[in-house]
């Protein structure tokens, strides 16, 4: 069946790979292999492979940058689809609204709307994800989220269709979306933002840089911050009031910087990643009765 797929999409003219390692898709930089890796070139060519997935019975999983996800050392049996920089345009539709394919990542997109003298990303400089993901998510950090600047996002159905949410049909909260009930694969999305001052805005750009490289090992592969936030807590003081800064299992560690953060400090496995955040979780909970919930999305066999 996979062959029939990737024929399929090599007759497209994209990029297939069997047997893809997923440690080198991913940010943590470890898991297992990838039945079937596609990369598409186009919105067409996307639409095309996700419909010709589904008429074989197969849910195809897509993918961004990697940068929330962790994958079983077990790898995935299914056809991954990856939406990266071959689907990456940006472009200004009118003063002070930007249309982002779902591939750019949020650091060009932050570029682009800096070039522009516009204001309501600044917040997302230094996430390394992609839009596709940041919507997927509702991506947030420092008081602001995607929330705050989406005006509408265009995705293909189970159908194969194209289609259109709104902001209200978006159904955006914390770190969720309408996307992460349904099985549609986001394409593009348009940003309503604000003119502003560019020194401003540039200055608040590398202000949000500079906090996340002060507090965040972004020295070490990981995926980001490994748990949402609690209600009326903030996991990464829950873990260090835990005595588990620099807490270990094979190459996996919460981080001595963050405590929020698990990541690979050398040749750590996935097992070795999962091992260490259920320790966390069984630990937190037993201290302070709170069930840390996981961000970092942990997928495959």
């Amino acid at each position: 069946m996979y062959k029939e797929i990737a024929l399929f999409a090599d007759n497209l003219g994209v990029t297939v790979e069997f047997d893809a390692p997923m440690k080198k898709y991913t940010t943590f930089k470890c898991g297992g292999n990838a039945s079937l890796l596609i990369t598409p070139n186009s919105s067409e060519t996307l639409k095309s492979v996700v419909s010709y997935c589904y008429s074989k019975d197969i849910k195809p999983l897509i993918i961004g940058n990697g940068s929330n996800l962790l994958v079983s050392d077990n790898g995935i049996k299914n056809v991954v689809i990856k939406i990266g920089s071959q689907m990456s345009k940006i472009e200004l539709i009118d003063e002070s609204t930007i249309f982002c394919e779902a591939g750019a990542s949020l650091k060009s997109l932050c570029m682009f709307a800096l070039e522009n003298s516009l204001s309501g990303l600044e917040f997302a400089y230094g996430i390394p994800g992609t839009l596709g993901g940041a919507v997927y998510m509702n991506a947030g950090a420092y008081g602001g989220e995607m929330k705050d600047v989406l005006f509408s996002v265009n995705h293909i159905d189970m159908n194969g269709d194209f289609g259109t949410f709104s902001t209200e049909e978006l159904n955006l909260s914390y770190r969720h979306s309408a996307y992460s009930d349904n099985d549609y694969t986001i394409v593009s999305a348009i940003l309503k933002l604000k003119k502003a001052d560019k020194t401003e805005i540039k200055a608040a750009m590398d202000d949000k840089l500079q906090r996340r490289k002060d507090k965040q090992p972004l020295e070490y592969p990981s995926a980001g911050s490994t748990f949402k936030r609690p209600e009326g807590y903030f996991a990464g003081a829950l873990i260090q009031e835990s005595g588990l800064k620099g807490y270990t299992v094979g190459g996996a560690q919460v981080s001595e910087k963050h405590a929020g953060f698990v990541i690979n400090k050398g040749g750590a496995t996935a097992t070795d990643v999962i091992t260490l955040i259920r320790d966390v979780q069984k630990i937190v909970y037993k201290n302070f009765g709170v069930e840390l919930e996981t961000e970092v999305k942990i997928i495959g066999e």
